[in-house]
């Protein structure tokens, strides 16, 4: 790409190498077409106009030529030169250099005629072509130096663009791998969360469990079944109070001290909500729940609801996390 740019540079470099012609040239020929036309013209016939550097000069070179070929009573073998000034200053609407020109056209071809000076014309004819030539040539150089330049700059931008996407993908890559984390290491989390709890309550639901599957299967007698069940619930209160701090340890090691978290942002937050808080983020179903509650299952499920909407109330985007367990 940088070799390109500089390659562009030296095409400009040697576009602007043609040498210029310098105003004082025409200045000094100028002032000589009142007191000597002929030296004027003279001096006139000795620029290059091949090598003028724009429209401006050629024109005024023009206007000068045909003007000092008028002063020296010359007649001109073509109009081509005193156009040169007509056009020109006709397009830019210059009236005085346009009336002058078009004045010197008509004297031009009253005047007498002469070789060497019809040679020399034809001479500036030849040149003015040239320099045609070389404007035609440089027009198309710069074009094709602006359309380089063009598509440098594209090729720039599709570079800068697909460099920015890439950063943009690297970025949603690198996203995607930390929530990717986050959800395995919740996963992990939730994991240990069960293995602990199913260690805690395994012995308690396993009885609790048998003596239901007893209770109501057995055709005992009614004093039988009142002592399964007084043995359930003896079952359940103990799980109630004795397992109730070793559930709250698990909670906090395996979801990231969410119970203390939760105090911090919800400090007024009632002894039943935080144990059914508790409850609900150890993973027990709602059955499990309205046993160890002792209340039905729909009272569990609408106290739920009115614990989530108040966490997202009170606790905001502090405790966002907390309603994720619900």
């Amino acid at each position: 790409m940088r070799g390109l740019i500089y390659v562009v540079v030296l095409m400009v470099a040697a576009g602007c190498g043609v040498s210029v012609v310098h105003p004082q040239a025409l200045d000094e020929a100028e002032r000589m077409m009142e007191r000597d036309p002929q030296a004027a013209l003279s001096a006139l016939n000795g620029l290059d106009v091949s090598e003028f550097e724009d429209s401006a000069t050629m024109a005024r070179w023009a206007l000068l030529y045909s003007e000092a070929i008028a002063a020296n009573k010359l007649s001109a073998p073509t109009d081509t030169i005193v156009d040169i000034a007509i056009d020109y200053y006709g397009r830019h609407n210059r009236t005085s250099e346009f009336q002058k020109a078009s004045m010197l056209k008509a004297l031009m071809r009253e005047g007498k005629g002469d070789e060497l000076a019809t040679a020399l014309y034809l001479q500036k004819e030849k040149e003015f072509l040239l320099y045609k030539e070389r404007a035609r040539r440089e027009l198309y150089a710069y074009a094709a130096i602006i359309v380089l330049l063009a598509a440098v700059a594209m090729m720039m931008w599709m570079r800068q663009r697909m460099r920015l996407q890439a950063l943009r993908n690297d970025a949603l890559m690198a996203e995607a791998s930390a929530l990717r984390s986050r959800m395995d290491a919740s996963r992990g989390d939730v994991c240990r969360l069960e293995q602990k709890l199913h260690g805690l309550l395994e012995k308690r639901f396993a009885l609790i469990d048998s003596l239901c599957q007893t209770y109501y299967e057995t055709q005992g007698t009614k004093v039988e079944r009142k002592a399964i069940v007084d043995k359930v619930k003896s079952e359940i209160d103990a799980v109630r109070k004795d397992a109730f701090a070793e559930m709250e340890t698990a909670v906090n090691d395996c979801r990231g001290n969410l119970l203390v978290r939760v105090r911090e942002c919800y400090a007024e937050m009632k002894p039943e909500e935080y144990q059914l808080l508790v409850y609900i983020a150890s993973g027990l179903s709602a059955r499990a729940i309205s046993l160890l509650l002792g209340e039905t299952v729909e009272v569990v499920y609408k106290r739920k609801s009115r614990l989530k909407s108040r966490f997202k109330s009170v606790a905001g985007a502090a405790c966002a996390d907390v309603t994720e367990i619900f």
